[in-house]
């Protein structure tokens, strides 16, 4: 056990240095390469697309987790160092702090020079909502939904799961993450097929959401924000959100730094109307990124550091 927590530590501290290893291939690319030439064979060789979903999700699922183990099996034989290099790249590579905090803060500067289409183009970067019609307080409010949503699967979930699983299940879980994201909507072509993808990761981040909800607090208050006001949102408006995960640190957020979220968004020129998310006590201003990158950065600490006292 000691073990997976000076992995999980040097990964931690890896990533805060230097973001996601983009100098090497990352496994997230390797995992959407393989999504891309298993779906259409796939959808052609089972004509039910429910049923083809399944099938996918699982297939991409296992291939991942094996391939991982296998790869720190086989690293672990030549040399115990080697095992346990090859096991912090997977953890780190799973983990975004660091990068969360760059491309949000570009989103940031460019508001900060008035750069409104600059802005709008760095933040379809890290958004899947329309951004070209957006305005300056819709930038800020969907950069801020975007870092409190990205507590979860991006920095919480893959803690969680590198705890009780190690490297394999952290690339696992990021299979999932990112078959969601590729196929996880409901529209005309992935409704059926996306649904497995969808439903799994809605389950694989449902105990690391309600993670979340006690660390927020505890961050908010580490980084003189409303603690009270962040656990009395989660409780309140938590479950608003049409996912079952994303309104906990949404909300979480929201109440710690006095501000509301949620509203109209567009999707590939659709509405969509998620409900509002706690009051708004102050308008949204372009430092509300940075203060919410703050609490980001405190709760991934607070993570790490549950995890060892639990584990040790």
């Amino acid at each position: 056990m000691y073990e997976i927590v000076v992995i999980i530590l040097i990964a931690y501290v890896l990533d805060l240095l230097f973001g996601d290893p983009r100098w090497l291939a990352h496994p997230v690319k390797a995992i959407g390469w393989l999504i891309t030439k298993i779906e259409m064979p796939l959808r052609n060789i089972v004509k039910n697309e429910r049923i083809a979903g399944v099938i996918f999700t699982a297939f991409i699922v296992i291939v991942s987790w094996i391939v991982v183990f296998f790869a720190v099996q086989a690293a672990g034989h030549l040399h115990l160092f080697a095992g346990l290099l090859v096991s912090v790249f997977f953890v780190y590579s799973g983990i975004s702090v660091k990068d969360l905090k760059v491309e949000s803060l570009a989103v940031y500067d460019a508001l900060q020079n008035e750069d409104i289409i600059s802005a709008r183009k760095k933040l379809s970067m890290i958004v899947a909502r329309d951004t070209k019609d957006l305005d300056k307080t819709q930038i800020i409010r969907a950069t801020v939904e975007t870092i409190a949503e990205s507590i979860v699967d991006g920095i919480i979930s893959p803690l969680f799961y590198a705890f009780i699983g190690g490297a394999p299940l952290v690339i696992a879980y990021k299979a999932v993450n990112t078959m969601d994201s590729m196929v996880g909507y409901k529209n005309k072509n992935f409704i059926n097929f996306g649904w497995a993808s969808a439903k799994l990761d809605d389950l694989v981040n449902f105990i690391p959401a309600r993670i979340s909800a006690i660390l927020l607090p505890i961050a908010a208050l580490l980084s003189g924000k409303n603690a009270r006001n962040a656990w009395k949102f989660i409780l309140r408006d938590g479950n608003k959100h049409p996912s079952p995960n994303s309104g906990i640190p949404e909300a979480g957020v929201a109440g710690a730094l006095g501000v509301q979220l949620g509203g109209i968004n567009y999707y590939q020129g659709k509405q969509c109307v998620k409900p509002f998310i706690a009051d708004m006590s102050q308008a949204l201003k372009t430092e509300h990124i940075k203060e919410s990158l703050m609490i980001v950065y405190v709760c991934s600490f607070l993570a790490v550091l549950a995890g060892f006292l639990i584990t040790r």
